[in-house]
């Protein structure tokens, strides 16, 4: 080729060829360098993001433990058969894979004697959303179903055994309102693409120690797919186990307090009076922790009219009937509204205007001093001396002694019980405040309520001469923490333990029911009525201190649709008191801690 040729039309039109093409090939070439080199890292985070899973693998759940080491809440392995959807796959459509998991499903059940307990629809669901993880086709199999999966000639593929950690409850009627349950959770976590189910507190400590129950997360990187089917996993980080949490529960205690709520409807709280430690809380009737597991279990216990969930130990109040007697009188004492030698004229019945109040013996006690109307119970006397004192005395005295709020117990829940005032009645009752609404609360009854967690508070602060504890349920929190210091006179709390002593020791007392040989016992017994005046029923009340002389307990119970307290409690709390000593014989105090140790 010449100049000529070059310059020429036709060689004109080759040389712009030759340079489109060169320019092509330049950006081409561009565009290569620019995927390959300079964008390789954003390509190769998407390629990771489209190939690789997280799993996030839950924390086992710290344990719960009573006082003496005694396990009230583990975790246990659950085993069950899963399918490992992903060496079940088929060619062609997703029903393909569906019947062939369906297939192997049959086959299992055929062998192992269990039947089918998930769907194609839940199959269905899980090959889509959950492909990378084992779908567990049966929980919970006893020993008998793993052997017979063992011994399988020709188990399909993808087919084995896997454990997962439940809650476990060793005694599982034990504390059921205190230690509450667990539910699953699946988190609140964007960094991971599957979850495997969390446990999460749904009731009492449970929910209360939550955060401290829970475990650190773990997880697992799955190498999966364009279809979300597991090639292999890349790495693991092992979860972290949850904190064990030590309570003032005494499991043997416990077990002795439900039982003698056996067939009733009431609660039980046990406290050491030295520093507020609940040694027991019961309220029958009670649940399984293990029925909620079953769906319809749970909702006939939600449905029952006894209310097994319900904590009456602390989220029921009651009117406390003639327990409440013991404040009347620490009120009227320590504000020499009278003296315990001063006597009033009991003839049955406390008259004021047309309103009369019956004393429970109707032919009267006659004139009454102080320590023998506590002992007598007698209406007529606390009537006149709350009349004498004044409400406002007694209002003040009960609201120091924990009446009428929250103690602050480490639970859910708790009632606030009722402590009126004149201002209350006139916002809720538009009505003024009128003697006879003194006279009433005098003997624990009108608009007064109270917890039994409240009462046994009460009868502790009685026990250790007037220090008011806040009552503690986990062992670390801060012991002996003192809300209130009543400051009540020797002289005082002698008139009262010793009249509590009376009901107790002496023959004609309304606590005689209780009387132990060995031990001395102080009480209170009360009876509260409550329905529609023509179908009165009563709530049965007593509380106890013991030993009198250096008390290591204080006890509450209440009972409902009951006769009264000394009929129908003080037995129960005389079979109670016995079992806690008897323990003690066989466990000899080791410590401070607690009534036990």
């Amino acid at each position: 080729m010449n100049w000529t040729e070059l310059l020429s039309d036709e060689g004109i039109r080759l040389r712009i060829l030759l340079i489109g093409m060169l320019l092509v090939f330049l950006g081409l070439g561009t565009v290569f360098w620019n995927i390959q080199v300079v964008r390789q890292t954003e390509f190769q985070s998407t390629q990771n993001r489209q190939t690789v899973r997280g799993v996030r693998l839950p924390g086992p759940r710290g344990r719960l433990w009573d006082r003496h080491g005694t396990l009230l809440a583990g975790n246990r392995p659950s085993y069950g058969i899963a399918i490992y959807v992903g060496e079940l796959r088929q060619p062609g459509s997703a029903s393909n894979t569906l019947n062939k998991i369906e297939q192997a499903l049959d086959t299992v059940s055929r062998h192992v004697g269990l039947p089918r307990q998930i769907t194609r629809d839940e199959i269905a669901v899980h090959v889509r959303k959950r492909r990378p993880l084992p779908l567990v086709a049966w929980s919970d199999i006893d020993a008998r179903a793993m052997a017979r999966l063992a011994e399988m000639p020709n188990p399909p593929p993808g087919v084995d055994i896997v454990a997962e950690p439940v809650r476990y409850y060793p005694t599982p009627t034990l504390a059921p309102h205190v230690l509450g349950y667990v539910g699953r959770l699946d988190p609140d976590d964007d960094s991971y693409d599957y979850y495997l189910p969390d446990m999460e507190g749904r009731a009492g400590m449970e929910l209360t120690l939550n955060k401290r129950l829970s475990g650190e997360a773990g997880g697992r990187l799955l190498q999966v797919d364009a279809s979300g089917f597991t090639h292999r996993e890349q790495s693991t980080r092992n979860p972290r186990p949850g904190e064990d949490v030590v309570l003032t529960l005494d499991a043997q205690i416990q077990r002795l307090v439900e039982a003698g709520l056996t067939g009733e409807r009431g609660a039980c709280v046990v406290l050491d009076p030295r520093n507020g430690d609940v040694l027991a809380m019961a309220s029958s009737p009670a649940f399984l922790i293990t029925d909620l597991r079953d769906v319809k279990r749970y909702a006939a216990l939600a449905t029952d009219p006894g209310s097994p969930f319900l904590n009456r130990a602390l989220g029921s109040a009651y009117p406390p009937g003639s327990i409440f007697k013991p404040l009347v009188a620490f009120a009227a004492l320590e504000n020499n509204r009278i003296t315990a030698d001063d006597l009033i004229d009991c003839p049955g019945y406390y008259a004021l205007g047309t309103m009369r109040i019956r004393c429970w013996r109707t032919t009267g006690h006659g004139p009454v001093a102080m320590r023998k109307a506590i002992e007598q119970s007698c209406n007529t006397y606390f009537c006149q001396l709350g009349t004498q004192c004044g409400y406002s005395r007694i209002y003040h005295m009960a609201e120091a002694a924990g009446f009428g709020r929250r103690t602050g117990i480490e639970l859910p829940g708790e009632a606030r019980g009722l402590l009126p005032d004149a201002e209350w009645k006139q916002r809720v009752q538009r009505d003024g405040w009128r003697a006879g609404d003194t006279a009433n609360i005098s003997i624990g009854q009108g608009y007064l309520l109270a917890t039994p967690l409240q009462m046994a508070m009460f009868a502790a602060t009685i026990a250790n001469g007037g220090h008011v504890y806040r009552p503690r349920l986990v062992a670390d929190h801060k012991q002996g923490e003192l809300i209130n210091d009543m400051a009540w006179s020797p002289q005082t709390l002698a008139v009262v333990r010793g009249g509590m002593l009376d009901v107790v020791e002496s023959p004609v007392g309304t606590g005689k029911r209780v009387k132990l040989e060995d031990v001395h016992v102080a009480g209170k017994t009360g009876s509260a009525e409550y329905g529609p005046r023509d179908k009165r029923r009563k709530y049965a009340w007593m509380i106890v201190f013991a030993p009198v002389e250096s008390p290591r307990y204080a006890l509450a119970m209440v009972l409902e649709d009951a006769v009264s307290g000394g009929m129908s409690t003080a037995p129960r709390m005389r079979d109670l008191l016995a079992g806690i000593f008897a323990l003690e014989q066989a466990l000899p105090p080791d410590g401070p801690a607690g009534g036990r140790g």
